[in-house]
């Protein structure tokens, strides 16, 4: 991986991007996740919404990292609400990172295949593209619920691999999620950059297993 995060752009031939926190400000996702999803919770269930937290955390915490987490049918099942109604009301949160858009408008002419490989749901990316448009830029776009498993497993790497036949040494891979990161470095992909600010309402949070930038926006300088 060339320290330079620009070298590593140019020296790659499929360029993988994450987009809830890499290319979509996930204060979106955390607003609703952490606030609103509990807060409509917490009313459906006659609970204080501090409790309804609690219950939720340990839901959410028992299924981190496996394909149920990122499935709205598993939680609107789960927890008797419609999660993608919810998501609907919300959706003038949605919006790009900083850059990110200036980012993907370069890079969508470059000599290079661009994917979208993202553990959203289907409909949480329909949702966000009919506001931002995020998925026209892409020649490919890979969800985990269409490949079967969580960017997480590594089942989820053999399977795109299998789809798209890339080569592991000329690939960037770009993540905000240190163990999806692990994952694709355990797969062998080659290039691998940390997004450390995927939420504006939050300070950036380095980990120095990877190369950190704060947006895609910096891979440019």
């Amino acid at each position: 991986m060339p320290k330079n995060p620009a070298k590593a752009l140019g020296k790659c031939k499929t360029l993988m991007l994450d987009m809830d926190g890499t290319l979509l400000d996930l204060a979106y996702d955390n607003y609703m996740w952490l606030e609103h999803i509990p807060a409509e919770f917490a009313r459906q269930n006659e609970v204080s919404e501090a409790t309804a937290r609690e219950r939720l955390k340990a839901k959410f915490r028992s299924m981190e990292g496996k394909l149920s987490w990122y499935c709205l049918d598993h939680w609107s099942e789960e927890l008797d609400l419609d999660i993608a109604a919810l998501h609907r009301d919300e959706n003038n949160r949605i919006g790009f990172l900083p850059g990110a858009r200036r980012f993907l408008e370069t890079v969508v002419g470059h000599d290079l295949r661009l994917l979208l490989v993202t553990n959203s749901h289907q409909e949480t990316l329909t949702i966000k593209t009919e506001v931002t448009g995020v998925a026209d830029f892409f020649h490919g776009i890979y969800t985990s619920h269409d490949l079967g498993h969580a960017k997480e497993d590594q089942s989820f790497w053999h399977a795109l691999q299998e789809a798209e036949g890339f080569d592991t040494e000329t690939t960037l891979f770009v993540d905000d999620n240190v163990a999806v990161l692990e994952s694709a470095r355990a797969f062998g992909i080659g290039m691998l950059l940390h997004i450390t600010r995927p939420d504006t309402r939050w300070p950036a949070r380095e980990d120095d297993r990877f190369t950190a930038i704060e947006g895609v926006v910096d891979i440019l300088d």
